[in-house]
């Protein structure tokens, strides 16, 4: 089939502090966000890994505990190092978690934890997301309401940290540098996801019956996942998920035309995470539809100001930046159950007048030929 590419997607229902399945330097991107520790509702997953956790917990010693519980989540790390490809991005969802032990109040910064090992073991960090959560419910306040002292500040946002590993991305061949120009995201689609805080992000709907499960679960919105992949990687590029959840990254990697790896510890997220990878066509396409759509709001709003130069060379719609000119969307075309819980997806390029036919509109313009005359000058482009 012209211009369509097929992305794989394996599961692996394994402890990923051994990730030895992957094999060294092959993943591009990890999206994760792990059990918070000292958060009651992961205490079992955390006393499963290591039984002394429970015992420091029920004696009362809760930075001991904290620190056994992220010495669990070091090996994982460590794993991510090894499994990721130098110029690779690591992005990592976590919360701080504030707790009482033995009548005593405070905060466990899981953030600056994870964030000093991982700059020991050697990865870099780049500029930080903090994710701002913010809640009107009248009961949020901890403390003694009203009077000085016993009061404590609401915790309403949690951090994305951000790593390399090694030196930045280098585009080198024709074809890479190709595929990134195809890759690109929307000039106010970088205004936004490049600020160093997020709004206007809820939490993702699980529909999840079983009430374990639900207590289980801390997954982050599709969205968050949608953005990161946009963000720091290219069409076909491999993403790894360690904490795999219900199945968040996988679904985000397959509707961005990326391949993916997810290791879950608990097999009962087995059916919820199938049944949202055979059913991702519809939600790929309402993704689709809501980029475009919100594009083409935001250009005829910028119209009404000052004037927008440059088209988008496959799509004839209008753009802001150069370097928007050769982005391709693909279309979810088929899934695939394999053995061994692997999936196949099918994805092809969205050809203009299937872009029309979705939005039931035409994409105008006042200038003659503007196609021809792209594709006359694409190959002067001097791509980036």
């Amino acid at each position: 089939m012209k211009d369509s590419f097929t992305t794989t997607h394996k599961v692996l229902y394994n402890d990923s502090r051994d990730m030895s399945g992957i094999e060294p330097n092959t993943v591009n991107l990890i999206i994760t966000s792990p059990p918070y520790p000292m958060i009651k509702m992961w205490d079992d997953v955390f006393n499963s890994m290591n039984i002394d956790i429970g015992n420091e917990l029920n004696i009362g010693k809760g930075e001991r505990a904290f620190e056994l519980m992220h010495q669990e989540l070091d090996r994982v790390w460590d794993e991510c190092f090894r499994v990721l490809k130098n110029g690779g991005i690591m992005c990592i969802n976590v919360g701080d978690a504030t707790r009482t032990i033995k009548n005593n109040f405070q905060l466990y910064s899981n953030h600056s934890r994870i964030l000093s090992y991982c700059l020991k073991k050697g990865f870099h960090n780049l500029p930080n997301i903090i994710w701002r959560k913010t809640t009107n419910a009248p009961n949020k306040y901890m403390g003694s309401g009203m009077l000085p002292v016993g009061a404590y500040v609401t915790l309403e946002h949690e951090y994305i940290l951000i790593f390399r590993k090694g030196l930045k991305r280098e585009f080198k061949s024709q074809l890479e540098k190709s595929q990134r120009r195809k890759s690109a995201f929307f000039w106010e689609e970088r205004n936004q996801w490049f600020s160093d805080i997020w709004f206007n992000m809820t939490g993702a709907n699980q529909n999840l019956n079983n009430k374990e499960l639900r207590e289980r679960s801390g997954a982050f919105p599709f969205e968050l996942a949608h953005r990161l992949i946009n963000m720091f990687s290219v069409y076909g590029d491999s993403v790894l998920d360690p904490f795999l959840g219900t199945g968040t990254t996988t679904i985000a990697s397959i509707v961005n035309g990326r391949n993916s790896y997810g290791f879950e510890i608990d097999h009962n997220f087995q059916t919820v995470i199938e049944s949202w990878i055979i059913h991702s066509i519809n939600l790929s396409k309402a993704v689709l539809k809501n980029r475009i759509t919100q594009h083409l709001n935001f250009i005829n709003e910028r119209e009404k100001e000052k004037e927008v130069k440059y088209y988008n060379s496959n799509y004839s719609f209008k753009c802001v930046s150069n370097q928007e000119k050769d982005l391709v969307f693909h279309q979810l075309l088929k899934i695939t159950e394999l053995d061994d819980n692997s999936f196949s997806a099918v994805l092809k390029e969205l050809l203009a007048e299937q872009m029309e036919e979705m939005l039931h509109q035409k994409i105008k313009h006042n200038i003659k030929n503007t196609q021809q005359k792209l594709k006359n000058n694409r190959n002067q482009l001097n791509l980036i």
